[in-house]
């Protein structure tokens, strides 16, 4: 061939080479294609429905999302309302070093000094954990008197109670088992126990705990006794409530932690206790907007079933940590206290008993404080 074209590769059109080249033309016309390997076509097919297929889920997947998530923006959307502001019922979350002779006199009266002029009114100094039966060692508060005359001291009228916990059982096979009535008994003498040391109240806080759990109900009736018999109070640390109806129950279904409480049972624990505080952070909210439409969410919802004898608390991120769960630049103090503005103004603009609590204290920036203070409190 390749003499042949040397020897044509200048030849004008017509003549032998012409020719040659109209027969070679034919030739190549007139042999048919091949047909496609056996299966090509089936296996071409397959591929296009398992992109398709992938596409179509990605979409009903997202799309709830990217709904959610704009509902939210729009919640967080508007002006508060005036006077959704401090009521003077807020509280701040405090770490261990307060009882256990980390913290000095110097300590209290800067604490004094940061509480001084805000709404802050009780104190939950961690005093624990609980042991898993229930059990509360006093070497777990060797300080607790200490610090709770120098707050009297320092800062009059402010109350001081023992914020006591525990890993439950619920998820593992380790922590405490509230099913079982011995163990009830012993969170019972514990919290005698920690209020003859001097506190004023006891602010329990066990997780996970699932919604419904009608013997976590039946430990509250009883520190509710308690309680009252002595003038204390009796608060709780709470789940978040269900954003969309049985939410907790698909969530539970599908990773093993149900995470969210039902309202009804919101309202249930809320009606047993004086303070019930929403843990309102590690919502899993990727920007601001979100996260404080989400707050105004769940402050709606929580008022609605919260009796008005009860002090409702939302609760302000004053930590900083990026995780699953938890992005720093979105749950931020501005947005959590404007949701909670909005909540409040949408649902129940003028209730008294109501307020936020900070957690916690060993973690906040001034950023954080000012915030609180300017946003909340002014």
């Amino acid at each position: 061939m390749l003499i042949v074209l040397s020897g044509n590769v200048n030849a004008p059109p017509g003549g032998d080479g012409m020719a040659r080249a109209e027969a070679a033309d034919s030739e190549n016309a007139a042999a048919p294609e091949a047909d496609p390997a056996p299966g090509h076509d089936r296996r071409t097919r397959r591929r296009r429905l398992l992109r398709r297929t992938a596409i179509a889920l990605t979409v009903l997947l997202l799309l709830p999302v990217l709904c959610a998530l704009t509902a939210l923006r729009i919640t967080y959307m508007g002006d508060p309302a005036d006077g959704t502001r401090t009521r003077g019922r807020d509280a701040l979350w405090l770490g261990h070093a307060w009882i256990d002779g980390r913290k000095k006199d110097a300590d209290v009266t800067a604490l004094a000094r940061r509480l001084d002029g805000t709404g802050i009114r009780d104190l939950y100094v961690h005093s624990g954990p609980l042991e898993h039966d229930g059990t509360l060692p006093e070497s777990a508060y060797p300080r607790a008197r200490w610090f709770i005359d120098a707050v009297h001291d320092k800062l009059p009228g402010v109350r001081v109670q023992a914020f006591l916990g525990d890993v439950l059982a619920t998820e593992s096979e380790e922590g405490m088992r509230l099913e079982e009535p011995g163990t009830r008994a012993a969170v019972l003498r514990s919290a005698r126990q920690i209020l003859d040391t001097g506190y004023e109240g006891v602010h329990l806080d066990l997780e996970p705990l699932h919604s419904g759990d009608r013997n976590y109900l039946a430990l509250l009736d009883a520190l509710r006794a308690e309680t009252r018999s002595r003038g204390a109070r009796l608060s709780v640390a709470s789940h978040q409530i269900d954003p969309l109806p049985a939410f907790h129950t698909l969530w539970g279904g599908v990773t093993g932690h149900p995470k969210w409480w039902s309202q009804e049972f919101f309202g249930q624990v809320a009606r047993r206790v004086d303070q019930i505080a929403m843990m309102s952070y590690d919502t899993m909210q990727p920007l601001e907007s979100t996260y404080g439409g989400y707050v105004a969410q769940q402050t709606s919802l929580a008022l609605e079933v919260t009796p008005p004898s009860t002090d409702l608390l939302m609760g302000l991120p004053f930590f900083h940590e990026n995780r699953f769960g938890h992005w720093d630049h979105a749950e931020t103090v501005p947005a959590a206290v404007r949701g909670v503005r909005l909540g409040l103004s949408r649902t129940d603009a003028d209730r008294a008993r109501f307020g936020v609590a900070l957690y916690i204290d060993f973690a906040a920036t001034e950023a954080d404080w000012r915030a609180y203070k300017e946003d909340w409190v002014r």
